[in-house]
């Protein structure tokens, strides 16, 4: 029934034949997903709204506006991509989120929470300016109210605003389970669309009365009011001017439809709650929605995840299992997340300190300043565990309660490099750009497990704000005595005369590989690990960046603001000026998604693309190479 390339057509067919097909999309996304892996359970739970609103609406004419969007591969099925599905988050495949080059369904490119209704609001603005008449549906997740930016933007709701429906999906979960006061109300919210209908044709009539309207018209909201708290507790809604409508079971098309067909009649901006189940039609997901939520690949009839082959731990993986082991000494250890203590594995420390681990909401700004006032006083070590591409949404709080406060919070910046399959909402490639421009700010990156557990030992006798970012990346993890780490001591990995390669955090791996291409052609490498990109280790720097003639840089971040811009300024300050230089790094382009090594190898970052380059602007036209040969270097 589904079609591969043409927007799918639903006014003609049955209710049977609409279950029918949502039977077969939660078919395609389990088989497609066995495979890639990727957001699994919160499109299961979506299925039959998003068939509803493609019944009922019109679609790229009325906007479907996705909150986050890794709810909209139904959407993407239904709008002629299913003959595509099977390359999603794939390397020049389908985007996993919404992707408006993609196809003209998507509107906005959407991969961080609590968006869609500000954009909504905007969109719905600009239509009217226009004189246009298209309804404009944001689809917000339950957990997209504990972001700020929604609450911003129910503030800012206009009263006799039409053709506007935000549809909540509320399964309880975002990725973890719910956390706040907000998801308390919804399970409290109870009305119907013909009611609210009837209200507001009553509040219609009453106003237009000649000489009482307006007075009649306050005084019959004022009995709406009341008639609702009387099968409501909760108003909450109707205080933002959206009228509320729900909770209605997000999985009985019939409904949904007859729901949807009813406020498409309405005058005024509305709210419709939908219940859903997240991993709706695969029992496993639904017991176990957490790690289902962004799915490993897993047997399809079992729905169990395939054994990975993954023989060494994970960055993140140490850092959870460090901070237990520092809190199992330390009761003045705490730690904050905004939403994400799976991903960032900080759920063994929630389990045993549920009283020392704060689960914040999806709500980044919030996380770091009130990370501030954990730190107020110094009393505390606090930790905030915040994926990098998250703290962008907190820079103003980084820079004025944290830095200008000099208050010593630790981010522990997770997924601080090309975060492939995610695409271009995810790379945590920008935030050495900002932090490096705070003052007060130290920041660190560990090339391997054992000095990312030297950096989080060490940073709190730093008593400065400090910033420790690691990819989500295999590392090796060697048995050894931990050493005290000072802020502005870099290491050499490896002597050579000929190249000094600064390599960040995991590139050093690359930049060994580097050396060992460029050494089979007789050139010899210095490798230096920064450790800390700020402070630099200015006495190391100093010497090595004069006495080597060419100067090689290597991160996974921006050139824009990233290390090598860094050691360039550096240089330019202290006078080196006759070192040749190159910047190995991300330029200035939206890095789209697929696999890291085919983004690597896109991006010139892989290490046989690096060498190449090398021996090309340096050694190819004035240098003369000694024979191959196959030893390694030894330092």
């Amino acid at each position: 029934m589904l079609d591969n390339n043409q927007k799918q057509n639903l006014s003609e067919l049955t209710l049977a034949e609409l279950e029918d097909l949502a039977s077969e999309i939660r078919a395609r996304i389990i088989e497609v997903m066995s495979v890639n892996g990727g957001h699994l359970s919160s499109n299961l739970g979506i299925v039959e709204l998003t068939i509803a609103l493609h019944r009922v609406f019109d679609s790229p004419r009325d906007k479907f506006i996705f909150d986050v969007s890794h709810q909209s591969y139904p959407h993407k099925l239904l709008t002629g991509r299913n003959g595509r599905f099977e390359k999603i988050r794939k390397y020049k495949g389908l985007c996993g989120f919404s992707h408006p080059k993609e196809s003209e369904h998507d509107h906005f490119f959407a991969g961080h929470a609590g968006t869609a209704l500000s954009l909504a609001l905007g969109v719905a603005r600009s239509r009217d300016l226009a004189k246009g008449d298209e309804y404009v549906l944001p689809i917000l997740g339950d957990a997209s109210l504990t972001c700020g930016l929604t609450l911003e933007a129910l503030n800012n709701v206009p009263k006799h605003l039409k053709r506007f429906i935000a549809i909540l999906n509320d399964n309880e979960m975002s990725i973890s389970k719910n956390v706040g006061n907000i998801k308390n109300i919804l399970s409290r919210l109870l009305s119907n669309p013909r009611t609210n209908r009837i209200y507001q044709e009553v509040q219609t009539f009453l106003a237009k009365i000649p000489g009482y309207g307006a007075s009649l018209e306050k005084l019959g909201q004022k009995m709406t009011e009341s008639m609702k708290n009387i099968v409501s507790p909760a108003t909450f809604f109707e205080e933002f001017n959206l009228s509320y409508v729900g909770p209605i079971d997000g999985h009985d098309i019939g409904k949904l439809i007859e729901t949807l067909e009813d406020l498409k009649e309405g005058s005024r901006p509305v709210l419709l709650h939908v219940m859903t189940v997240k991993g709706k039609g695969m029992p496993i997901a639904i017991a176990n929605p957490t790690p289902y939520h962004g799915a490993k690949p897993f047997d399809v009839c079992s729905g169990k995840f395939l054994p990975s082959p993954a023989s060494k731990p994970t960055f993140p993986k140490i850092f959870g299992r460090y901070m237990v082991k520092m809190a199992d000494n330390d009761p003045d250890l705490v730690c904050v997340t905004p939403a994400m203590p799976a991903g960032s594995c900080l759920d063994d420390f929630m389990q045993k300190f549920p009283d020392r681990c704060f689960d914040v909401g999806i709500a980044e700004g919030h996380a770091v300043t009130f990370a501030a006032g954990l730190a107020h006083g110094k009393r505390k070590k606090v930790v905030a565990s915040i994926y990098a591409t998250f703290l962008q949404r907190a820079f103003d709080n980084v820079f004025h309660d944290v830095c200008m406060q000099e208050l010593p919070v630790v981010f522990a910046l997770d997924r601080a490099f090309i975060s492939g399959p995610d695409g271009s909402t995810h790379h945590g490639i920008y935030d050495l750009s900002f932090l490096n421009a705070m003052p007060n700010m130290i920041i660190a990156q560990p090339r391997d497990g054992h000095v990312l557990k030297e950096l989080l030992q060490s940073s709190f006798d730093w008593k400065m704000p400090c910033a420790i970012r690691y990819p989500n990346l295999e590392t090796d993890e060697p048995d050894l005595p931990l050493q005290k780490r000072t802020p502005g001591i870099a290491e050499v990995i490896m002597q050579g005369k000929d190249l000094l390669i600064i390599a960040l955090g995991h590139t050093c791996q690359t930049a060994l590989k580097v050396r060992e291409i460029l050494f089979k052609k007789g050139i010899s490498a210095t490798i230096v690990d920064p450790v800390f990109v700020k402070p630099l280790d200015i006495d190391l720097f100093s010497e090595l960046l004069s006495t080597h003639r060419f100067v090689a840089t290597i991160e996974e971040h921006a050139l824009n603001g990233g290390m090598g811009m860094i050691i360039n300024n550096f240089m330019i300050q202290n006078g080196i000026r006759e070192a040749e230089v190159l910047n190995f790094g991300v330029p200035d382009m939206w890095v789209q998604f697929g696999s890291n090594i085919e983004l690597m190898q896109e991006l010139g970052l892989d290490a046989e693309s690096i060498a190449r380059r090398i021996l090309q602007e340096f050694f190819e036209s004035d240098y003369s190479p000694l024979p191959e040969r196959t030893e390694k270097a030894i330092v």
